[in-house]
């Protein structure tokens, strides 16, 4: 019999994690008088002694929690442990997660955190539900992740902002969005937000075709444009733009300045670079996120009371479903030449890119 499960996020943040929180704590408690435990900082609470976890109560939703973004228990997308072997990090991960007692363990997470969950649930015998967030929405077989809605809606706020300025002092706008390895932000956004040129990473481009959009739009009488890139997206010999930051990390980043330079050395056009980055991430959540991470919450819980474990809860045809997670982790959802999306794109006249 089901008794006590345990819940966490793992990898990157995003807007509706509080929001999925709840709606797992109060469909446990309200539904089956389960006790429920948030283990805080992902699996880096579990390697702790004792476990930094903390039993959840309907009091501590409040209604403002779910009106937050990031995630109140924090979460983390690397553990460190000094002279540890991959090998003893897992062990220590499980046993911490077996010192909880716990029935069953609901995991929230990317591609990439869903496939570290998958090797810790399996290797423990673990009975594990995950349950998919990012905002670059790249989880397969999943049509709508946490916090893709709120990163786009943001996208397309900046693009709303950078419009007035950029025919102000006739200018081309670069706007660079997040998305490590798909470009769904950016055509979104870049759609909503009257974009004139959208670069994703899995579409190759020419900066003079870039160029020649630009003088197309100016002979049309309009003196400004507006341009989204996703950060993935490679400089034109294909090399990736990166960041080197001082604790020796290495990101993505700098792709927008980049384009900047060229395009201005083409079309003498002045252009300026914004850089949303983790704006993207800790935005207000939107009235879908809130309500995808609702669903998600809810139909998790009740497939543990159902016993159907190694499941990942998805959206799919405008209603909530569950696959294999063997199915999922570990594997992304990219653009294809054929997205629907694409289509609109290029029939408003968008450049996107070398589609043909």
């Amino acid at each position: 019999m089901i008794k006590r499960i345990g819940i966490l996020t793992s990898g990157g943040d995003c807007a509706g994690l509080n929001t999925v929180i709840r709606a797992v704590t109060l469909r446990a408690i309200k539904q089956y008088n389960w006790d429920v435990f948030g283990i805080r900082d992902g699996t880096l609470g579990l390697t702790k002694t004792p476990v930094d976890a903390v039993k959840l109560k309907e009091s501590d939703f409040d209604g403002s929690l779910m009106r937050m973004g990031g995630t109140f228990l924090g979460s983390n997308n690397k553990i460190i442990q000094k002279n540890a072997s991959k090998s003893q990090v897992s062990d220590l991960t499980i046993r911490g997660i077996n010192s909880l007692r716990l029935d069953a363990l609901i995991g929230i997470g990317g591609d990439g955190s869903l496939k570290i969950l998958q090797s810790l649930t399996k290797k423990g015998k673990i009975n594990f539900v995950g349950i998919p967030k990012t905002i670059d929405n790249d989880v397969k077989d999943n049509e709508l992740s946490i916090g893709h809605d709120t990163a786009v809606d943001v996208a397309t706020n900046a693009l709303d902002m950078l419009q007035p300025t950029a025919a102000s002092h006739r200018r081309a706008m670069i706007l660079e969005v997040m998305g490590r390895d798909a470009g769904h932000i950016a055509l979104n956004a870049g759609i909503a937000g009257g974009a004139d040129v959208i670069l994703i990473p899995e579409i190759p481009y020419s900066i003079k075709s870039i160029a020649d959009h630009i003088d197309q739009i100016r002979s049309n009488g309009r003196n400004h444009a507006l341009i989204v890139v996703a950060e993935a997206v490679r400089k034109e010999s294909g090399k990736r733009a990166i960041v080197k930051y001082i604790d020796g990390q290495v990101r993505l980043g700098g792709i927008g300045a980049y384009l900047g330079d060229e395009i201005y050395k083409l079309t003498n056009a002045e252009t300026r670079v914004t850089v949303l980055g983790h704006l993207q991430r800790g935005a207000q959540p939107t009235h879908r996120d809130r309500l995808i991470a609702s669903a998600f919450g809810v139909h998790a819980v009740d497939l543990i009371a159902q016993k159907k474990f190694n499941r990942v809860v998805v959206w799919k045809n405008r209603i909530v479903q569950d696959v294999s997670l063997d199915n999922i982790a570990g594997k992304s959802k990219t653009l294809s030449k054929e997205d629907p999306l694409i289509e609109v794109a290029r029939g408003l006249g968008i450049y996107i890119g070398n589609v043909n």
